[in-house]
């Protein structure tokens, strides 16, 4: 296969890195001339500066598509800070920072919707990056990820290349963390329902206020929006993204109070007990909903209802929950 493309999919255990892996496998499958190339955490160490090199100049990748990061939700970012700021600054820097010493011209890499200034303006528009101060209980988070987008608008203003950025909202679905303290809010409220029913308690109290709002965006919907975008020609792209050839946002364009998101994961796990709110814990921003008509201007909407989504969530925790960490 002469016209073979080959692309290097970083983070391809994580929920998104797996979801756009199997979508890219199923194009292999049906006739497109692809190379897929992977490595786990034990075959090479994101953060190793050296390795990354090294890899990146013996494989040379046509593209990269990075999808590999430190993730986690409100209590780990406000545990392990240094972590989250020095493994997301270190991964993009050096997978981004290899691979155009490798010559790749065309790179995507994912976000988060963190980026963004908490009393942003909602939905929130691409240009309100950089307008105001960060949620402080994932602010080094934020940081590392807004300097990921930085580093490939920089790329390509002084080099010339083609590297993309994707800013999902809130993702959930199968392969998802269900760690019951370091996971997100979506998975943890699944672990903690199931668990309830389960038992047989009868009260289940859940973090902050219920009252702030999240948007969410089913896995397999964000796979296709991150190959939508990395499709995209260059003169569509850069349409959608000047003047700095930045970053695309991808949601759901829907949110939902999370007392809202409890009651429905709760029905979903046949939990019929009573839900309370403990508004001595944090409820961090009041509400992040995505503004996605960049996306849908060029013909892209998500697929997956919230309902249909957590149902199909549910079903793989209750495949593999036996497994999962925590």
């Amino acid at each position: 296969m002469g016209d073979s493309v080959k692309i290097y999919v970083a983070g391809h255990r994580g929920m998104v890195g797996s979801a756009i892996l199997r979508r890219l496998e199923g194009r292999a499958a049906a006739g497109e001339p692809l190379v897929l190339l992977t490595r786990t955490r034990a075959e090479l160490d994101l953060t190793d500066q050296n390795a990354v090199r090294d890899f990146m100049a013996a494989e040379k990748p046509d593209a990269v598509i990075l999808a590999a990061a430190r993730v986690g939700g409100i209590h780990a970012n406000d545990t392990y800070p240094a972590d989250f700021i020095y493994d997301n600054l270190m991964i993009q820097a050096n997978v981004i920072g290899g691979a155009h010493a490798a010559g790749v011209t065309r790179l995507l890499q994912l976000g988060s919707s963190c980026i963004y200034p908490r009393a942003a303006a909602q939905p929130m528009a691409e240009d309100a990056l950089l307008t105001g101060p960060l949620e402080p209980t994932n602010e080094p988070y934020a940081i590392a990820k807004i300097a990921g987008i930085k580093l490939c608008e920089s790329m390509n203003r002084q080099h010339g290349t083609d590297y993309r950025s994707v800013m999902p909202t809130n993702l959930y679905g199968p392969g998802d963390n269900f760690h019951p303290e370091n996971s997100h809010v979506l998975p943890a409220l699944i672990r903690r329902f199931h668990k309830a029913a389960r038992d047989g308690t009868q009260t289940v109290t859940i973090w902050g206020s219920g009252k702030p709002r999240r948007e969410f965006l089913h896995v397999d919907d964000m796979a296709r929006a991150a190959l939508f975008v990395f499709d995209l020609d260059s003169a569509t792209y850069a349409r959608q993204t000047r003047p700095m050839l930045s970053h695309i946002n991808v949601g759901s364009g829907q949110d939902i109070s999370i007392l809202e998101l409890a009651r429905l994961v709760a029905r979903i796990t046949g939990f019929a007990g009573d839900i309370r709110c403990d508004p001595s814990r944090p409820d961090g921003t009041m509400r992040k909903l995505m503004d996605i008509s960049r996306l849908t201007a060029l013909g892209w909407r998500p697929g997956i209802g919230l309902e249909e989504g957590v149902k199909d969530t549910y079903h793989w925790f209750l495949k593999h929950h036996d497994r999962l960490r925590g």
